[in-house]
């Protein structure tokens, strides 16, 4: 007799069942995890329905996973949704995929009906939707999540509390995650890195290095990933006598020195004011690829050493180390610095022709640079009107930093007419353009421009100048009398004047951009934070001892660069002077920018 159609429609026995020592779980699991591709996922999962496994939370919550993994989350969600039973697991899955994915509104709304559903949150779901709050920068979401953590008194947990570090220090929240830090009952080594990275990009570096002080003194030893970290941050700081005792313990510690951290190593000497030992480590490294050779020919750039840049490069070539977009930045950067104008536009040019790398906004930057500093500022304007890319802001800022350098103040209005186009609430634009009119004399035009500042509510970016002397760094403002040997330090910034007026300084008061009368202008002058900090470096140091260094937020003001040419001559003194743009050394009355800043 015929069966039925029913009968023909019966599920499938499972052809395992009576194998000995079958175990359908392991058997499904070790098969899911053999699956390369989209395909065979959908194949195992046909099978599961077949054989009638979809009861097994294991075994789904695996197939879920791999759905996720593979970046499937259509397929993912429509077997969550007809899932009768999920565990922490299936809700950590599903929030982690759509993390995957970068769909952080899904993440969140699936993260809520998580909560909803009456489970407890664990120490394995929360740090997956913790850490899609960190890569969305969703501050908002992450102190929610950071909330429910404590009403289920899940904060202390190691692994949370790490997620919270980690997700406070990426969104810049840096007291909420020192805090967060400090009440830590244990903390592991990528935590603490997570902590000196977070300073470091903060603009606090100094913070950094004493958190890397009290990793050696709490017994941790640093891996590659903490010290690349340690040494970015020092590169920040430009402390060398910190950046000694950094490579100190590398050595100590043995580490091999490979391309990622030896390029961070050359970064971190030629930063703290020693290109010559950067040289030194770049030519001990073993290997070298296209970012050490782009690292040393930029350090060689902001030193103003471009007939160096220019030598590397071509050793670079001879190497058989093709040139990137960030060399060619590097190379017009120190052609730009170096007034190597020919060499500039000839490499500008040869970028495309020779090495097929389409100019970016990048490298027009830096070729308005080489050309707006040699006075070519109309030149400068016509490669701007010329581009067929989109222009930044960094591209107009550029012109107008040449402006400021030859007096062009029609040009000047232009670029800053473009700058308040990207960002009107950005206050340098305006200080600039005001201290243009300032240098030209047009002070109701530059009292227009202050009126602006005040009515937008700006505030100017202060200007500091960090001196190391021994293992500390001291930080001075301009008229700073908040240091405790203030009054020793403007004894001898007096001392020092009269003696440098003696060989022929004079005080240029065409740098204080206030309508007061002169002998103002003078003492205002004498109150700029880098001669404070020569000051007390001259007092805290033995005659004849190595270099003042100084770092200073700002572009050094045309003043002190004299100042500090004839201080270094009168008093004997090296100074190595690292400003928003460059390095500029002084030694016996002469900068190493050949006065071409």
């Amino acid at each position: 007799m015929a069966k039925s159609s029913a009968e023909n429609h019966q599920p499938q026995s499972n052809p395992y069942i009576h194998e000995p020592n079958f175990n359908p779980i392991r058997h499904f699991i070790d098969t899911l995890l053999k699956c390369n591709n989209l395909d065979q996922i959908k194949q195992v999962h046909a099978r599961i329905a077949i054989y009638g496994m979809f009861h097994n939370l294991i075994v789904i919550n695996k197939l879920l996973y791999l759905y996720a993994y593979s970046r499937s989350l259509k397929d993912a969600h429509a077997l969550f949704d007809v899932m009768k039973e999920r565990d922490a697991v299936t809700w950590s899955v599903m929030i982690g995929g759509f993390a995957k994915v970068r769909d952080y509104f899904n993440c969140f709304k699936t993260f809520r009906d998580y909560i909803r559903s009456g489970l407890v949150p664990d120490n394995y779901t929360l740090p997956s939707v913790i850490r899609a709050c960190r890569d969305d920068k969703c501050i908002r979401f992450g102190k929610l999540i950071h909330q429910i953590s404590f009403k289920f008194g899940l904060e202390s947990d190691e692994f949370i509390a790490a997620a919270l570090v980690d997700m406070y220090a990426n969104c810049d929240v840096i007291d909420d995650a020192r805090q967060l830090f400090d009440k830590m009952p244990k903390r592991d080594l990528t935590t603490w890195t997570v902590m000196v990275s977070a300073f470091a990009k903060s603009g606090n570096p100094s913070e950094s290095l004493v958190l890397f002080d009290s990793m050696i003194d709490e017994g941790f030893v640093l891996d590659k990933i903490a010290m690349v970290t340690v040494v970015n941050a020092c590169a920040k700081t430009g402390a060398m006598n910190k950046a000694r005792l950094v490579h100190d313990y590398l050595l100590w510690r043995n580490f091999s020195i490979d391309v990622i951290l030896g390029s961070a190593i050359i970064d971190m000497f030629a930063k703290c004011g020693n290109v010559d030992y950067a040289r030194v480590i770049f030519n001990g490294m073993n290997r070298k690829n296209v970012v050490t050779f782009s690292t040393m020919i930029a350090a060689y750039g902001y030193h103003g050493r471009g007939k160096e840049a220019l030598d590397l490069f071509m050793l670079m070539l001879r190497s058989n180390v093709a040139p990137n977009g960030v060399t060619f930045v590097s190379l017009l950067y120190a052609c730009s610095h170096g007034g190597l104008v020919e060499d500039g536009l000839r490499i500008f040019d040869s970028m495309s022709v020779d090495y097929s790398i389409t100019p970016d906004v990048k490298h027009y930057t830096c070729m308005v640079d080489l050309l707006g500093r040699a006075g070519r500022v109309s030149e400068a304007f016509e490669l701007i009107e010329k581009m067929t890319i989109e222009k930044d802001e960094g591209l107009f800022g550029a012109l107008l930093g040449a402006c400021r350098i030859h007096g062009e103040v029609e040009l000047a209005e232009k670029a800053v007419k473009s700058l308040v186009e990207f960002d009107n609430r950005n206050p340098s634009h305006y200080v600039l353009l005001s201290n243009i009119y300032a240098r030209a004399g047009k002070w109701r035009e530059m009292a227009g421009i202050r009126e602006v500042i005040t009515r937008l509510k700006l505030k100017k970016v202060p200007g500091w100048t960090w001196v190391e002397v021994g293992n500390v760094v001291y930080r001075f403002g301009v008229g700073d009398w908040t240091h405790v040997e203030s009054k020793r330090i403007y004894d001898k910034l007096r001392i020092l004047g009269e003696k440098i007026e003696l060989v022929g300084y004079v005080p240029n008061t065409d740098f204080v951009l206030h309508d007061v009368d002169e002998e103002v202008k003078v003492g205002m002058l004498y109150a700029h934070s880098e001669k404070l900090a020569i000051a007390f470096g001259l007092l805290s140091a033995n005659e004849g001892s190595s270099p003042i260094r100084l770092t200073k937020n700002l572009r050094v003001c045309g003043d002190c660069h004299t100042f500090c040419k004839f201080v270094s001559r009168v008093e004997r003194r090296v100074i190595v002077l690292r400003d928003a743009k460059r390095f500029h050394h002084f030694r016996d009355g002469v900068c190493s920018c050949g006065d071409y800043w």
